[in-house]
């Protein structure tokens, strides 16, 4: 008599709702069209996953990276994952099992039908000096309140851009923070669902040690949004509610997310920021811990790439300008300047070529990239002319760049 076959294991590929901010990174991301959204949560479909990996290193706090053994024949509908406020525990499995658990589909791009995982322009590893990062200490559920104590227009009161520097206090309640990493605002309220509102993700404007050195604040760069990018009215739920705060107000923040767009932590480390708009956010980070360490001797080479359409929509441009030019190296690019040609990032980076070469060929250097999704394309494309110029291989360097922790993007 033969005996019945084991019955197949998946390892099902889940995202976490208490977690997820919605910030859509993963549904971007997946090669496979495997992901997918509703106004509640974002969804793994298990006809569709094939386990490739790729929507896992660009997710901000790692709900992504959640996975359950099932039976084939009893895993989670994308329905079923739809209506999900938390991740279901552990199930029993049956006796007969089979011995190795696979994956939902055929993680090959052989296969037909299955698109291969795309290559990142990024790195999925941080710096190899990086501080250790603390992520998700407070989540949907368990939010931390913490106090406005600042809120400041940095850009022109007659421009359109309406951008805020935003000061939040926690008091005594622990917040560790790196450069680099993020948050997410509560905004009050509830959706057209009735439903409350998810959080909105925002880079940090301060270093480790707070706005204030020492204290336990941090800051942001906040715009807000009227319009949508195709320039049609939208209003932006969060943006709006926090560019209205005013001193003393409080917010509910989760987080800190964020593990691999980090600052490099080891002396005279050189560092290229490219940024756009509120993408100046972690770059002014990674600025200022450099201007607090300028008498220890510990810091390198800081070159920034930063574009606005003018000089008045350019936040921090006061600021910005009183650094020393033997501290930063600034390149501003205008794209709507009256009376200048258009500039934007990635022209400054081809004029400057010589310099740039210099420090990618420096293996202390890290290479950061903030701002508008469509902006990756151009800075990859002017680095790459930068390096055959010099008659060497882009595509090497890239890899190492990726490989070593030292090419990172946050882009939205």
């Amino acid at each position: 008599m033969n005996a019945p076959l084991p019955v197949e294991v998946l390892k099902q590929h889940l995202i976490d709702p208490e977690i997820c901010i919605r910030c859509n990174t993963c549904e971007e991301t997946c090669p496979v069209d495997a992901i997918t959204h509703d106004s509640n949560n974002y969804v793994v479909d298990p006809e569709i996953c094939n386990g490739c990996m790729a929507c896992v290193p660009p997710c901000p706090t790692g709900s992504i990276d959640n996975w359950r053994l099932v039976v084939r024949a009893e895993a989670y509908s994308v329905q079923d994952q739809l209506g999900w406020e938390e991740l279901p525990g552990e199930k029993v499995l049956p006796a007969d099992t089979a011995a190795e658990p696979v994956l939902l589909a055929p993680a090959d791009a052989s296969v037909p039908g299955v698109a291969a995982a795309p290559v990142a322009s990024g790195a999925s590893v941080p710096p190899w000096s990086a501080a250790h990062p603390y992520v998700n200490l407070y989540t949907h559920k368990t939010p931390v309140t913490a106090t406005v104590v600042g809120n400041y227009r940095v850009t022109g009161a007659d421009t359109e851009s309406d951008i805020h520097h935003i000061v939040l206090d926690f008091g005594e309640q622990p917040f560790p923070v790196l450069e680099g990493q993020s948050i997410g605002i509560l905004p009050p309220g509830t959706d057209a669902q009735g439903r409350p509102h998810y959080a909105r993700q925002y880079s940090l404007a301060s270093p480790r040690d707070g706005e204030r050195a020492g204290y336990n604040n941090l800051s942001l760069t906040v715009k807000r949004v009227t319009q949508d990018h195709g320039g049609a009215a939208a209003h932006g739920v969060c943006s709006n509610y926090l560019c209205d705060l005013a001193r003393n107000d409080t917010v509910q923040v989760i987080g800190p997310f964020g593990h691999t767009f980090l600052m490099p932590n080891h002396p005279r480390a050189n560092l290229i920021m490219i940024c756009t708009g509120t993408g100046s956010a972690p770059m002014r980070a990674m600025t200022e811990r450099s201007r607090r360490l300028l008498g220890t001797g510990d810091i390198g080479k800081l070159m920034l790439f930063f574009g606005a359409r003018t000089e008045r929509e350019l936040p921090y441009f006061g600021p910005l300008m009183k650094l020393p030019r033997d501290f930063i190296d600034i390149n501003l690019a205008l794209s709507r300047e009256a009376g200048q040609p258009k500039r934007y990032v990635q022209d400054l980076i081809r004029e400057r070529a010589a310099d740039v070469r210099d420090l990618l060929a420096d293996r202390n250097t890290c290479i950061y990239v903030c701002g508008l999704k469509g902006m990756e394309v151009g800075v990859l494309d002017a680095l790459q002319d930068v390096v055959v110029q010099s008659g060497k291989d882009w595509s090497i360097l890239h890899e190492a760049l990726r490989r070593e922790g030292r090419l990172h993007f946050e882009t939205y």
